[in-house]
């Protein structure tokens, strides 16, 4: 009787780990409809239960970060909003700490501390302007066509760009923050403009790049503003925000003179 039970009990147990891992592989899958379907709140409930079978399943995890971030964006509540961002980064920086050699956490985990960082006054921005860059070029080099990561390297530069001469002393003198010397509208149109050619069909790209042309504003970078403006007004619906990215198209090139 005792060896049967034994027996019995090794079977299960053979089955437990099975069970488990297809759990969180459907949970993943679901997550991913959920995407696809434009329901990032229902996306993170099914990567927050995967992560409940495997707390340190990788695609859970920036996957989540991913979704968190996407909810945050346009949440008009100021403090959930935040909120989502901090959870975003968590999910990154688990993800970045499960497998630290792939591109998709490093990217998750900029792009989460990007959005943290523009809730923030300029002198507490800059903070995690070098977090940020470095964590957009790790992922660049395991995967040196990320469009994502190179958004976020055009963003960078924008960003830095648009601090007033004063802030961006005060990152070089108080944080170490040499590095953002280095920034530039050039660079960051380069980038954005590689982003937009390795996935043109997600608009987000071409917005952010609509504005870069706008503030460099050199000779013909008003005309090509309008052109990806209206590039983002006639895009396809890829993506939960992207409804939100159209309707700040619409404004912008409706300022633009």
């Amino acid at each position: 009787m005792y060896i049967r039970y034994l027996v019995t009990a090794a079977a299960l147990a053979l089955c437990v780990r099975p069970i488990s891992a297809q759990s969180a592989a459907a949970h993943i899958a679901e997550g991913d409809s959920a995407t696809a379907a434009l329901e990032p709140t229902t996306a993170l409930e099914h990567y927050e239960a995967a992560l409940a079978t495997d707390s340190t399943n990788y695609e859970a995890l920036w996957k989540a970060s991913r979704e968190a971030v996407d909810l945050g964006e346009f949440e008009p509540d100021k403090n959930k909003r935040k909120d989502y961002f901090a959870e975003g980064e968590r999910f990154a920086r688990r993800a970045v700490a499960a497998d630290s050699t792939d591109a998709e956490g490093h990217f998750s985990l900029a792009r989460a501390l990007g959005r943290v960082a523009l809730t923030l006054g300029a002198h507490d921005r800059v903070k995690y302007g070098k977090e940020v860059r470095n964590q957009a070029i790790e992922a660049l080099k395991y995967d040196s066509l990320h469009a994502g990561a190179l958004h976020v390297l055009g963003r960078w530069n924008a960003e830095i760009m648009r601090l007033s001469g004063f802030s961006r002393f005060f990152a070089k003198t108080f944080l170490g923050g040499g590095v953002f010397d280095q920034a530039s509208w050039d660079s960051a149109v380069y980038y954005m403009e590689k982003s937009v050619a390795v996935d043109p069909k997600r608009i987000v790209h071409r917005l952010d790049l609509a504005e870069i042309y706008r503030d460099r504003d050199k000779p013909g970078d008003r005309d090509k503003a309008r052109e990806q403006f209206q590039a983002v007004i006639d895009g396809p619906i890829t993506e939960y925000n992207d409804k939100f990215y159209k309707k700040q198209a619409t404004e912008e090139l409706a300022k633009l003179h």
